[in-house]
């Protein structure tokens, strides 16, 4: 399949990117490239090849949802605020960014 400038230019237009008019022709050479090697793929014969891996159908271990105290290790702030560069009683201090 190749793609053309205008083709390009409309679905530049449309995902709203600027591309300068010199741009175009390469821009449509590369993408009918990269479609020439998809088509080679739609080539290969994969029956009765198994998916080497897959993110669908997984599904992921999951944690008991406990509330706690909020600090690492349950009840040590010293221990969450230990390398901060300033605290207060438990807190981050932090710069002041709005007036």
């Amino acid at each position: 399949m190749a793609i053309d400038k205008e083709t390009v230019r409309k679905v530049a237009h449309l995902a709203r990117i600027a591309e300068p008019e010199e741009r175009l022709e390469p821009l449509a050479q590369e993408l009918s490239t990269i479609l020439g090697w998809i088509e080679q793929l739609n080539e290969v014969d994969i029956e009765g090849v198994d998916a080497m891996a897959s993110t669908v159908d997984v599904r992921q271990p999951m944690r008991e949802d406990v509330v706690t105290d909020g600090y690492t290790g349950g009840g040590q702030p010293d221990n969450v605020v230990a390398n901060a560069p300033k605290t207060e009683d438990h807190f981050f201090v932090v710069p002041r960014v709005v007036e």
